[in-house]
């Protein structure tokens, strides 16, 4: 197998574990919810502590990833969320959930900016939406198998067992990637030459005056156009996506007064529906790319997917029976997640040797809207005695980021990068 086959064959599987240990806290909401005495609105802001976590440390993980190499980075970080991981199955009341969740999604934050990294360095250019398809299509699939696999294993392990066996599977990846990864493929002594010469000829060139180990001035962040666009319509997505993650499964439970392993399946499906909708776009993104233009193979796909999204997130709010709840959801989330692989190859197209810093972000923004989405929808059903509205708040947002990407151009640079 190619190395960089192997790559993403191991960044695919970080995925799919950063969406199990991610999901878990959803499916054993429940549960925990009862053993520890918590109400429908401070399971709300548990959820939403990992988001605003996860939000905050993704620029200064996407420095570290650009500085010290994704080799180290996600090694480090997937220790240090997996041992949160663990943790999260010691907390004894409210206040410990929640400090744990937090500095579990602060480890988390590191995982996609330290992958963006190794993309800019192993994967030539018309193979980068592809890439991306692939690995985030890992975090549905990740979703999906939490979904199959942990009700059934909350109920025979307990809730706190179950976290701990998924710390253990984290160290062991982080132990596979730190001996077998290297942060440029020519570190790496084993490759096929011939590969490593596809490599070098076909992946994005900087300037012979970039330095690699040059940081990036957060003016050049602030000061971008480029930057705050995408940066905008990652936070629609999020806020659309992130509720699968978190209310889905409990909401379609009680409105349709499902069992828990029947809600898992019928709430897996969407998530599947998103991994289809990665590889679709990643596909799409490189054909039109190879066709010879640039824009519009970023550009293409996410207006798409947004338009899919609105649609399908209204029609989902007037179903009548689970199961056309989930079909409409499910065209929601192809649509959510056929923004990503244009997304991130747009970070990576204008960020270059500090893709890490520019992607973790737009990540960040992007989780700026998972946590108000953890928190909107208790609250506004609270408020309005119906879940309509924020549906129809989400529906708006997917609208919005369509004009978003009208304006994008992946040519238009950071100021001052080379």
């Amino acid at each position: 197998m190619p190395s960089r086959y192997l790559l993403v064959l191991g960044t695919f599987c970080l995925s799919v574990l950063l969406y199990v240990d991610r999901v878990c806290i959803s499916v054993a909401e429940e549960t925990i919810a009862s053993d520890l005495s918590l109400s429908e609105r401070q399971m709300g802001w548990v959820l939403s502590a990992f988001a605003l976590g996860y939000a905050l440390c993704q620029t200064p993980a996407g420095f570290l990833a650009d500085r010290f190499g994704p080799r180290r980075i996600l090694t480090a970080v997937v220790v240090f969320w997996s041992a949160f991981t663990g943790l999260t199955a010691v907390a004894f009341h409210f206040v410990t959930l929640l400090v744990t969740r937090l500095l579990f999604g602060a480890g988390e934050a590191g995982a996609f900016p330290g992958i963006a990294r190794a993309t800019y360095s192993w994967i030539p250019m018309q193979e980068r939406g592809l890439v991306q398809g692939v690995n985030f299509s890992g975090s549905r699939v990740g979703g999906a198998i939490a979904l199959w696999c942990l009700p059934g294993m909350i109920v025979y392990m307990g809730w706190r067992m179950s976290f701990l066996v998924l710390m253990l599977i984290g160290f062991v990846w982080a132990a596979f990637w730190y001996l077998w990864f290297r942060d440029d493929p020519t570190e790496r002594s084993t490759i096929d030459d011939n590969e490593l010469k596809y490599i070098l000829e076909n992946r994005q060139q900087t300037k012979p005056s970039a330095d690699a180990d040059e940081s990036l001035p957060l003016s050049s962040l602030a000061g971008s156009t480029s930057m705050w666009l995408i940066s905008a319509q990652y936070f629609c997505s999020n806020f659309t996506f992130f509720f699968c993650l978190t209310w889905l499964f409990p909401h379609l439970k009680k409105t349709y007064e499902l069992e828990a392993v029947e809600a898992g399946l019928y709430t897996s499906v969407p998530l599947l529906c998103g991994a289809l909708g990665n590889w679709f776009s990643g596909w799409l993104v490189d054909r039109i790319y190879r066709g010879g233009n640039w824009v519009f193979s970023r550009r293409g796909p996410a207006i798409a997917g947004f338009a899919l999204a609105a649609i399908g997130v209204v029609a989902s709010a007037f179903a009548e029976s689970p199961l056309s709840s989930i079909v409409w959801f499910s065209i929601a989330i192809f649509g959510a997640d056929m923004t990503l692989s244009p997304s991130w190859s747009f970070c990576i197209d204008i960020g270059k040797q500090h893709a890490g810093a520019v992607s973790g972000t737009m990540n960040m923004a992007g989780n700026l809207g998972s946590f108000l989405t953890a928190l909107a929808f208790p609250y506004l059903t609270d408020w309005t005695d119906s879940p309509m509205p924020f549906f129809f708040v989400a529906a708006g947002l997917n609208a919005m980021a369509i004009f978003v990407w009208l304006a994008a151009d992946p040519r238009r640079g950071l100021k001052g990068l080379a």
